[in-house]
């Protein structure tokens, strides 16, 4: 994801939320002194199918009817990119991970786990998660950590598009040259689910079919709901990159 295309779409956010550019900037800068750069050869995913894995009830429930559906979806792909707390359900199941996508605020004891394992983790900083930033970072094995932000990439901290823990896992995946993205455990209409995680979900399936048409890609989560996105969200906007 080039920053000039994805900066439109951020400042969209900001505006929607209301967030503070500066806060996401020295959440940035904070990431970037505790980390070193990362060797994105060690998570190439060129040609792969990159299961994208979601913490929605069809992966965390155990007796929900589409569980087991789930996770042969995913033990099926060729790599599993895992959105926070979907990592140890997925792990609990005995399904690999491969890529942990976390702004550590729910499990950050499962991702240091896994970059002392050698699995990569991506480390997101935003306004918000400081603190959790300071405290656990250091406690990761290095190597392991992809730093990125959703503001101006600085140095080795990334920008590969995405907003929640879950899209951003997509975006990443098509950064790093996935043939085919396979979605598993998202719930878009999860009814638990707070106002706030809510309106967050509706700009992950808006980013969702932004990057579907970026990589000419029907992803079967967005099924049924393409026309309801696009008629909350300018379908011209999308189309041409602006949402």
């Amino acid at each position: 994801m080039n920053y000039e295309t994805w900066s439109p779409v951020y400042e969209r956010i900001l505006a929607d939320f209301g967030f503070d550019r500066e806060s996401d900037e020295r959440a940035r800068d904070v990431l970037a002194d505790l980390t070193e750069p990362f060797d994105l050869g060690q998570l190439d995913a060129s040609g792969e199918t990159v299961a994208i894995a979601g913490a929605g009830p069809s992966l965390t429930d155990p007796d929900h009817p589409e569980r087991p559906a789930e996770l042969d979806r995913a033990c099926d792909a060729d790599a599993v990119f895992a959105a926070s707390t979907a990592a140890d359900h997925l792990r609990d199941a005995g399904v690999g991970v491969d890529c942990m996508v976390t702004d550590v605020d729910k499990n950050p004891e499962t991702a240091r786990e896994l970059t002392r394992e050698g699995t990569p983790v991506a480390v997101h900083a935003h306004g918000d998660n400081v603190p959790a930033v300071r405290e656990w970072v250091p406690r990761f094995d290095d190597e392991w950590v992809l730093p990125t932000t959703q503001s101006r990439p600085v140095a080795h901290v990334r920008n590969v598009g995405g907003f929640t823990d879950g899209d951003r896992a997509a975006f990443l995946a098509d950064h790093l040259g996935a043939a085919e993205l396979r979605f598993v455990g998202w719930d878009f209409d999860d009814p638990d689910v707070d106002p706030v995680k809510a309106k967050k979900l509706a700009w992950a399936e808006r980013l969702l079919r932004w990057l579907e048409l970026r990589r000419d890609e029907r992803f079967d989560v967005l099924d049924g709901r393409r026309e309801r996105i696009e008629a909350a969200f300018d379908a011209t906007d999308v189309a041409d990159e602006r949402l």
